[in-house]
Formats: structure tokens, sequence, C-alpha cells
């Protein structure tokens, strides 16, 4: 079972800070450090929370990817809707090479309409469609053979004659496709991800949802093997029951509601509950970090969570 480091900068956190979680991540021997793409803090507050402001998901892995050596790097998801899909083929092939070879690319629809409109970013109703069409794109411009030219002919994007330049580092970069979708999204991910993930779903709704992607897979004459399944889910873990409440508290949660849909608890707790993932095909779990700056918590997790996995 691999670990992931996976944080949500949007509620407020500086480069500094996401380099220093990245680089204790990479020395307590997590497998990778993701982070969500959102420019706009969610949840209760003014305006102003979130200090000292949004950071973007690409320059972020751009800096982390000269200032790390081993883990690998990723977004959980970035938003169709921030990027064109040529610019981004370009950025995530850029990012790769920079990191020699270590970046994934988690690709969704978007949807956080508020953060469209306070930066001035267009909000398309037909969002899935586009989606569609972008994963065509940057999968179809990094496996265009070099010297040849790549063209697309969609309803929402056109591209003609594109060098398909730059190339990533890695052969196949993996691309990640995730959602609770009950057809569309397992479709997609059968044909373009290597990976899909589900976010903050139960081991019985992940259990389906990984059916389904099964079966669609199958249903296209690929083997369903051929996928990487995951799972994100909040990480609240303390060595006795005062510490969890403590850090339960300071991300504003309840212990038994984390517990309940989450990661929560001792060690022992939270190494059975990611069993039960284990069991019904996960072998990954991307661990979502909402207080940064408590880096005890991520030894705790590497000393007597992730050791007790194989």
């Amino acid at each position: 079972m691999d670990l992931r480091i996976f944080t949500e900068p949007q509620q407020g956190a500086s480069y500094d800070t996401l380099l220093t979680v990245a680089k204790a991540a990479e020395e307590l021997g997590f497998d990778a450090f993701f982070r969500s793409d959102h420019y706009l803090r969610m949840g209760a507050g003014s305006a102003a929370d979130g200090l000292p402001g949004p950071t973007d998901a690409w320059i972020t892995l751009a800096g982390l990817a000269r200032e790390t050596r081993r883990i690998r790097l990723g977004t959980l998801m970035t938003a169709g809707t921030f990027r064109l899909p040529g610019v981004l083929a370009i950025q995530v092939a850029q990012v790769d090479q920079m990191s020699g070879g270590r970046v994934e690319l988690g690709l969704g629809a978007g949807w956080f309409e508020d953060e469209h409109r306070a930066y001035g970013i267009p909000f398309p109703k037909e969002k899935f469609a586009r989606l569609e069409e972008q994963l065509a794109i940057v999968t179809g411009l990094w496996g265009t053979a070099v010297g040849r030219t790549f063209s697309y002919e969609g309803r929402h994007y056109r591209l003609t004659d594109s060098p398909a330049l730059p190339k990533p580092a890695q052969r196949k970069l993996p691309v990640l496709i995730g959602g609770h979708g009950a057809s569309r999204t397992p479709r997609l991910a059968a044909q373009y991800a290597d990976e899909f993930n589900i976010p903050f779903a139960s081991v019985e709704d992940s259990e389906r949802q990984f059916g389904r992607v099964r079966a669609a897979a199958q249903a296209i004459g690929r083997g369903p093997g051929e996928l990487v399944y995951s799972n994100a889910l909040v990480v609240c873990v303390g060595k006795d029951d005062a510490e969890v409440a403590r850090r339960a508290a300071t991300i504003g949660r309840e212990v038994e509601e984390l517990k309940a849909n989450g990661l929560a608890g001792s060690p022992a707790e939270v190494v059975d509950k990611i069993g039960r993932y284990q069991a019904i095909g996960a072998s990954r779990i991307y661990l979502q970090v909402l207080d940064l700056d408590d880096l005890e918590h991520l030894e705790l997790i590497s000393s007597q969570v992730q050791s007790q996995l194989t």
C-alpha cells in the first residue's frame, strides 16, 4: 500500500510551507506529494481568510521538482477550466523534465464556481464534454511521435499541425481520473487513465465505483488490472485519544465524524481501516493533511502507520 501526502493549499499556505511539507514527506518515506488545484479558500470565513493567498498548482510543482529528489509529484485534480489543454500538456511535460520524470497529472472538469467568479475565469456549462476533449488532446500530444504533428477537431478545441512538443521525461506520464459519477467517469477512466481515484468515499462506495471502472475497462478490451485504484481520505492520527482530539479540533472537525468518513484514531485503528480499503482493491491512499504546520503528525504516520503496511 502506497501512502501519499495530499495538501489543500487554497486553505492558506505559502510555497515555503508546501516545500517544507514536501521535503518532510520525502525524508519520511512517503511515496508522493500531491496538491489540489484551487484559487479560493473553501468553508466558513470571510474573503480575507486563506492568507497568504492561493498558490498555482503547476508553478508550485515546478519549484518542488527542483527541490526534491525522490518523491513523485502531482495534482488531485488539475481543473480543466483553468488551462487550455495544449498549454497544460506543455506545462506538465516541462515540469516532468524538471523533476527527472516524477510527475503525474490528475485532471478533472473543475467544479468550484466561486473561485472562477473571484478570479475572472470562465465557468462553462459543458465542463464534462470539455474534459473528454482535454484528455484526448493532452494524451494525444504526448503520444505523437517526435517529428510528426498532431491535429484535433473537436467541438470545444481545435489543434492544427501541432509539433506536439515538448515530451515528458517519462515514456508514459501517468494520468489520474477520479470521481463518483456512475457512468461517464468510469468510461473516461477506462479510456484514458492509468489510475482511478475516488475521493472521500466509504469502503462500500469505493468498492462499487471500482467495480464500475473495471467493467468499463473490460467493455473496451482493457484489462481491469492495468489501472491503479486509489482513495483520498482526510487523516487525523494520534498516539492517544487526547492527541486525536487536539488534531481534530485544530482542523475544525469532530473525532467521530473523522473516524466515520476518514482515517482517524490511533495508528492501529488507521492501519485497520486502510486494510479494509486494500481488501476491495485500493493499492494507494492519498492522505489529506489539513494542518500543514504539524510535521509531528507526518512523523507519527510514517513511523507507526506506514511501517505496518505492505
